[in-house]
């Protein structure tokens, strides 16, 4: 982990305070939203209109780099973050930030293809775990210290605009001043969603599924909080809650996740996060019980993803998996763009409660098929044949998904080279 630090600090650094303007920017609309009056259905497209520009930049962003190169592109869409975190407090309407939240959404995925490029490149064999398991730590400390600064006092309602613009332009000092360019992009071609529901259907599913579970947590958590009354104090304790859950659980549902049927721990770890939501639901109007609700779900549903992308790669031969995360990417944007509209809706349906209903039913929903796969697939692969579990959360582009891959196929090569070694000793 030294040497990690040692190589990449600047790297870590400049994502650190990106995801303090990501989480910050995106906290403050949901309440800014509700203060300017909008509704919740116009604040559900806000939201969704995210990750619109998400799974589009994840697309394009590669095709940018290989023509400008890395730090061209880097700058560009960071200057264009700059720029609308600006506008948001001077355009209050939905239309304007609807269209600043796809052109964020774009320019965040295609600085998160650039920086972790960078990060695969600083990488190597030995290292490649613990580098994709400091940037995961990062980007949630980000998100974690972005909601305090929600309590900053802001009488003239722009600061907390200008702040996320100043952390942004920021994180790009330390990380353009000491980092050279890559060698020239390669984008590997994804399998066909045919292929890809074919080889795993509850990884697919689960991906869908999960796409609109993450999405509800990271764009309408404030929002849903507004509506429900908490004050600024509860509400930056309430996201920040769940982001934390997703901290602390990551590593030891991971630790177990290489020592048991994986099929039966995504269907358990799904109806924990179910369980959560219903507290949420029950309890809403009691603050602790909330913070409850919050760390279940976040520490469930986050550990979820790479859960589900390790259980995928179970069923794929070493040079099909790098393959397979852009199928699975896909799917689980799609499912994101769905998210907030759903929750939206069912917020202006039943009320605020709404967001832990839709959560729950996309959590049961999963373990419920898990269940009905574990009748149709007798036998999942044997524990000692599957690949590693690798540190990754929804938030990240296409790339760390193929770090994260990378780092798969190493550990499972190295783990049939020490098998071989020991049947001959034998």
């Amino acid at each position: 982990m030294k040497q990690v630090l040692t190589s990449s600090w600047a790297l870590l650094l400049g994502m650190m305070l990106l995801m303090v303007g990501n989480g910050l920017q995106g906290s403050l609309l949901g309440i800014r939203g509700g203060d300017a009056n909008f509704s919740t259905f116009q604040m559900s497209i806000v939201m969704s209109a995210y990750f619109v520009g998400f799974l589009g930049g994840s697309r394009l962003a590669p095709e940018m780099i290989r023509r400008v190169g890395h730090v061209r592109v880097f700058a560009a869409l960071g200057s264009l973050i700059s720029a609308v975190l600006i506008l948001y407090p001077v355009l209050v309407d939905p239309i304007s930030w609807t269209l600043g939240r796809v052109i964020i959404g774009f320019c965040f995925s295609g600085v998160y293809v650039t920086a972790e490029s960078w990060l695969n490149n600083s990488a190597d064999n030995e290292n490649r775990g613990q580098a994709l398991s400091a940037y995961m730590l990062v980007q949630m400390l980000g998100i974690v210290m972005a909601q305090g600064m929600l309590l900053i006092p802001d009488a003239s309602g722009y600061l907390l605009f200008i702040l996320p613009s100043i952390f942004v332009s920021l994180a790009f000092a330390p990380i353009l001043l000491s980092i050279s360019p890559t060698p020239a992009f390669e984008a590997t071609k994804p399998m066909t969603l045919k292929q890809l529901i074919a080889t795993s259907p509850l990884g697919c599913a689960g991906m869908f599924l999960l796409g609109g579970v993450f999405s509800a947590q990271f764009g309408m958590a404030a929002g849903f909080a507004k509506l429900a009354g908490l004050s600024l104090g509860q509400i930056s304790l309430f996201i920040s809650t769940i982001y934390i859950g997703a901290l602390v659980l990551q590593y030891p549902i991971g630790w177990i996740s290489d020592r048991m049927d994986r099929r039966t721990l995504i269907l358990g770890v799904a109806v924990c996060g179910g369980v959560g939501a219903l507290i949420g639901f029950f309890f809403m109007g009691f603050f602790p019980a909330l913070l409850v609700a919050a760390f279940i779900i976040g520490g469930m549903s986050n550990p979820l993803y790479a859960l589900l992308i390790a259980y995928t790669n179970d069923f794929l031969e070493h040079e099909d998996m790098a393959a397979a995360s852009g199928g699975l990417i896909f799917i689980n944007g799609i499912g994101a763009i769905a998210g907030p509209l759903i929750t939206g809706w069912m917020m202006g349906l039943i009320g605020p409660r709404g967001f832990f209903l839709f959560v729950g039913v996309l959590l049961f929903a999963l373990a419920v098929y898990a269940a009905y796969r574990m009748t149709q697939r007798s036998n999942s692969t044997p524990v000692d044949e599957t690949t590693s579990y690798a540190p990754i959360f929804p938030s990240t582009s296409p790339v760390a998904v193929e770090v994260a891959q990378e780092y798969y196929i190493e550990t499972a090569l190295e783990d049939e080279a020490d098998a071989e070694e020991d049947e001959t000793r034998l």
